[in-house]
């Protein structure tokens, strides 16, 4: 079987979005205790809109617990939504017309934690050699693919082939996961915090190798990160997250020079700074986020906002467009939505 050996087309053309988010969530239900307190929803995700463009890499940041990692798993349908609908190159994923394992073949992820997510009985070459082999490639085809995966992600093939996970570094590992990522050919890679637990100079390394990677074979990602610099670094378009929602979505240096949303302003502000005249001394947000299971009233954010208005409490923005590339979720930027700010602008 050959199927495997050429990239899958592109079907639906350049100007159509590889992947698009309508209306994700996800609730997970909570036990009642024994005196039937308890029970309620957590709001992972809550209704999330978005697309990735073909040959992008999108940036996903936000707070811990914002849903980052919950809507690449909804993505990639490793948990069921609630409600909501992925569509790939126009097709519905989980549907006759795209099959889970059609998708998952042409879409990958690489997780976080580079040791849990391989087989511990499994040599580094079997582990990559395995998928080609799930979706039809035979063994002689899928070991010799593993070999040239490990050869380009820097790995030489008679040196690690043969190994196991333990024997590897954390940099070596991810180096792994990514050439088992890669060996399906897909046309889309998840990345969810696939640099975070290495030490800057094999972070650097993984994040250059994953260019040039991209650049060879056409790929589009999807990077989250908690690191700013490196999301700037890497991405082309950034999506901030708050609380299971998207504050903002825009161009990654019009996002970084001209934040929209009191959030992103906020989250930026928190960059370190080597300049001594441009570090931050006060924190720009105070007190955690709210609990997932009682959100706030109106806009999520308004409870640590420091423009917050009483509309903010009473109604939810909606994701607008500021600009061109640029839509953010916040009632200043409504015109007529009962802000006074927003009324300053609408005059």
């Amino acid at each position: 079987m050959t199927e495997l050996l050429t990239p899958l087309a592109d079907v639906g053309g350049p100007a159509q979005p590889l992947l698009t988010i309508r209306g994700l969530q996800k609730h997970f239900p909570l036990k009642k205790g024994p005196l039937g307190g308890g029970g309620g929803l957590v709001r992972a995700v809550d209704g999330i809109d978005f697309e990735v463009l073909k040959g992008e890499t999108l940036g996903v940041v936000g707070e811990s617990g914002c849903g980052k990692s919950t809507t690449a798993r909804l993505m990639m349908q490793l948990i069921a939504p609630t409600a909501g609908e992925v569509v790939f190159d126009g097709r519905v994923v989980g549907t006759r017309d795209l099959p889970l394992k059609e998708f998952r073949r042409q879409v990958q992820m690489v997780f976080q934690d580079s040791y849990a997510s391989l087989n511990p009985r499994l040599t580094i070459e079997d582990s990559i050699a395995f998928g080609p082999q799930v979706h039809g490639l035979d063994a002689r085809q899928s070991v010799a693919r593993a070999r040239d995966l490990l050869a380009r992600v820097g790995l030489e093939p008679s040196r690690f082939a043969e190994r196991y996970p333990h024997e590897l570094s954390g940099g070596q590992r991810q180096r792994v996961n990514i050439a088992r990522a890669l060996a399906l050919q897909p046309r889309m890679v998840i990345l969810d915090e696939a640099v975070s637990a290495l030490d800057k100079s094999v972070e650097a390394q993984v994040i250059n190798l994953l260019q040039d990677l991209k650049a060879e074979f056409g790929l589009t990602y999807l990077f989250i990160s908690h690191d700013l610099h490196v999301v700037r670094y890497i991405s082309d378009r950034v999506m901030v997250m708050y609380l299971g929602q998207v504050a903002e979505i825009g161009a990654a240096d019009r996002l970084y020079e001209q934040a929209a949303h009191p959030y992103t302003r906020a989250l930026l502000s928190s960059m370190p700074a080597m300049d001594p005249d441009h570090r931050t001394e006060t924190a720009p947000l105070a007190g955690d986020p709210p609990n997932p299971i009682n959100p706030p009233s109106g806009c999520r954010f308004h409870p640590r906002c420091p423009q917050a208005a009483p509309v903010c409490a009473e109604r939810a923005p909606q994701l607008r467009p500021v600009s061109p590339l640029q839509r953010v979720s916040c009632l200043i930027h409504e015109t007529g939505s009962g802000h006074p700010l927003a009324l300053t602008q609408a005059a």
